[in-house]
């Protein structure tokens, strides 16, 4: 009789240890599902400024500005069709204030740090002066709808002047970036931490 209460006793006491360990986080019971699935981001991106110049000299129109959610960043996409002539220019920096090219207009953008994108293309024909890309000074980015992104925060045409167009991207924090050239658009990704 005693072995008979010694192994249900055995058999409670192994029940409720392995029920305690499951209410256990992952981080106290070991290995766990949440540490197996979690995404590395390693970027070695950095912030400073990142630009290159323009290798056409024939004239550009950017067509679309779109943006995208991933796993490490959020990213922005300038659509420039057809400019496979050469590789793209562009600048791309951390500022502490936007503002619009020629005029020097101080232009308002929500977020902790603020992102100037620069792209040599215009948002407009240059041989009929026709706009290309619907985006206003100082206003929203046309079709750019941001809510449920982890870093980008706000986004606002700057201006088109001389051949080059401007976006303040408004971040979380003044966040690593990087930049992508590709033979028919510009790619901004901008990591979610450092």
């Amino acid at each position: 009789m005693h072995k008979a209460r010694w192994t249900a006793a055995a058999v409670a006491v192994v029940i409720a240890s392995g029920s305690l360990g499951m209410a256990l986080p992952a981080s106290a019971a070991g290995t766990g599902a949440a540490q197996t699935t979690a995404t590395a981001c390693a970027t070695g991106w950095g912030s400073l400024p990142k630009s290159k110049a323009d290798g056409s000299a024939a004239p550009r129109s950017l067509t679309d500005i779109r943006t995208g959610r991933h796993d490490c960043y959020d990213r922005i996409v300038v659509a420039v069709p057809g400019s496979g002539t050469g590789p793209l220019g562009y600048d791309v920096r951390y500022v502490d204030a936007f503002r619009q090219d020629a005029s020097g207009r101080k232009i308002p953008v929500s977020g902790g740090a603020i992102l100037e994108v620069r792209v040599h293309a215009s948002a407009y024909n240059p041989e009929t002066g026709d706009p290309t890309y619907p985006g206003k000074a100082g206003k929203a980015l046309p079709g750019v709808d941001l809510k449920g992104y982890r870093t980008f925060r706000d986004a606002k045409f700057g201006s088109s002047f001389e051949g080059v167009t401007q976006v303040g991207l408004g971040v979380r924090a003044r966040l690593p970036f990087r930049v992508l050239r590709l033979p028919d658009r510009l790619v901004v990704d901008v990591a979610h931490t450092w």
